[in-house]
């Protein structure tokens, strides 16, 4: 199939054909064209399946085809749970978009507001934004989202995780009721049914691969090694294998902080990324890890929730999730495009319950190694790590929604900020 037979316009064939592409993805074939016949979608896709592609092409056909050149109100909505996220979805949108007549623009917080309102102002048709500066701005009245046709939610598990259920409902009651609307999610958990049961009408159901499964390409071993020896391990790991590209999943803030500090004695050249940096240095990690300049980038599982890093080869998981479908969102980081890549895991005796959830999940038992002088600890506790408490029910943790719209999108109205009693939603 090409992308000729899915019946884009030229102007989108022809920035499709720009970027390199010549034929889509399992998840585009699906979504794209009952996206393009008016109807609500809800899609499975996980990361580095083209997933954004198959929102945003057919929805910038849509737009294409009813210019509103003189007043431009805002008529689709994309909303993502992170800032990264956001600038990664808004730059596909502005690409995709090169060779048509429509304006976009993404808002996030983290940053000063004013040049965001000011774009608004302008008039665009297509607004990328996460929750909490999306109703900052419109309690502020420098938005609207009364013409809003179609509304595309990503990231959707992502969102319950962060708390986001009740901002997503409070932007639901800002839009029309009568409008197309999109769902993409890695899973299709009981909460994410339930959320699209209120959101969308008679959705068309679409896969790009089984629920929770892992990538093909993707090379997954565990090193069983003591608590204690972790940070010599993996950096034995890297330097011996030279690698230049890693990805570190640490479970905490501090916990990512210090693991750098430690490379960068050793040698290493790492950021991290996380919730408590700002965004100009989450911006300048992620560059540099691009780049090639650093070499390791360290983060938690929200902040790197949708980074986009064509051909990443290796994902190392300094410390297992609490959350076993964490585990394939990590390592779905790699083996992306076709690409082969690696997934490592140091796992303690205190992590053994997490690997068991973890296999029971993607179905396969992973393949175990241990090396000479990181041996694990024989005297070491297997009760799982009391921080986090392990698998939370994730409706407790909407519990607190509504006052979760600036954890994690930046947003600056401080009397809705709660205090933060959980790391893992760094």
């Amino acid at each position: 199939m090409s992308f000729q037979s899915l019946g884009l316009s030229e102007a989108l064939l022809k920035a499709v054909s720009k970027k390199g592409y010549t034929t889509p993805s399992p998840i585009q074939q699906k979504a794209i064209p009952p996206v393009l016949e008016g109807k609500d979608v809800l899609a499975s896709a996980q990361t580095g399946t083209g997933k954004t592609a198959g929102f945003t092409l057919p929805l910038l056909h849509i737009l294409s085809e009813n210019p509103k050149e003189k007043f431009r109100p805002i008529r689709a909505l994309i909303l993502t749970p992170t800032r990264e996220l956001a600038a990664q979805v808004y730059a596909n949108v502005k690409e995709y978009s090169e060779f048509l007549n429509l304006r976009s623009a993404v808002i996030f917080g983290g940053v000063n507001q004013k040049p965001q309102a000011a774009t608004i102002r302008q008039g665009i048709d297509v607004l990328v934004a996460t929750p909490g500066r999306l109703l900052d701005l419109e309690n502020q009245g420098l938005l609207s989202l009364k013409r809003v046709e179609i509304f595309v939610l990503d990231e959707a598990d992502r969102m319950l995780d962060m708390g986001f259920l009740r901002d997503i409902e409070r932007v639901i009651k800002m839009m029309p009721e009568k409008r197309q609307n999109l769902m993409f999610s890695a899973t299709f958990s009981k909460d994410i049914k339930k959320l699209a049961h209120g959101i969308l009408n008679h959705p068309v159901q679409v896969e790009a691969t089984p629920e929770n499964t892992t990538v093909d390409a993707i090379s997954q071993k565990v090193y069983r090694v003591a608590k204690g020896l972790k940070t010599d391990l993996i950096i034995k790991l890297i330097s011996d294998g030279n690698w230049k590209q890693v990805l570190v999943f640490a479970r905490t803030k501090h916990g990512a902080n210090k693991l750098c500090e430690k490379m960068g004695k050793a040698g290493i050249k790492a950021a991290a990324i996380h919730g408590n940096k700002s965004q100009g240095a989450r911006t300048k990690a992620l560059s540099g890890f691009k780049s090639g300049s650093v070499s390791v980038l360290v983060a938690t599982d929200i902040a790197a929730r949708g980074l986009d890093i064509p051909l990443l080869p290796h994902v190392i998981n300094f410390e297992l999730p609490n959350i076993p479908e964490d585990y394939v969102h990590r390592i779905g980081r790699t083996g992306r495009a076709g690409a082969s890549g690696e997934a490592l895991s140091l796992v303690s005796a205190d992590e053994t319950t997490f690997l068991r959830d973890i296999e029971k999940l993607i179905e396969m038992k992973l393949p175990v190694e241990i090396l000479e002088g990181f041996e694990p600890d024989p005297n070491a506790s297997t009760a799982p790590i009391k921080q986090g408490q392990g698998r939370q029910n994730r409706n407790s943790r909407n519990s607190n929604s509504s006052n979760s719209s600036n954890r994690n999108s930046g947003g600056n109205n401080k009397s809705r900020r709660p205090k933060r009693t959980n790391d893992r939603r760094s």
